[in-house]
């Protein structure tokens, strides 16, 4: 019985590092960037914007390509914050990809 309560308190224990990996994650910030540093836009852990910063030089473009490079900048940001959570989650797996969702069940 002994190697079940050690493989559940290890699980526990994964558990606690995960929620732990997640708040952290939900601190962390990441800048996206587009047309060569034209726009650039701030995300939080959550995929929420703090901040969009669109150039002097860019602003002088028409407004459809304005949005293209918003969506650009954004998209950036959003890939650059999953390689950032990933880091997050690997340091406490050992490399096992886990989803950020991950829960145990009990």
């Amino acid at each position: 019985m002994t190697n079940f309560d050690d493989m559940l308190s290890k699980a526990k224990e994964l558990q606690a590092k995960m929620k732990s990996a997640q708040e952290k994650i939900k601190n962390i910030e990441v800048t996206g960037n587009s047309g060569g540093n034209l726009v650039s836009v701030i995300l939080n852990g959550n995929y929420e914007i703090k901040s969009i910063k669109i150039s002097e030089e860019a602003k002088k473009e028409t407004q459809e390509i304005i949005i293209d490079l918003i969506i650009a900048a954004y998209n950036n940001a959003k890939d650059n914050l999953k390689k950032k959570s990933n880091e997050e989650i690997s340091k406490i797996t050992g490399g096992i990809n886990l989803p950020m969702d991950f829960k145990l069940p009990f």
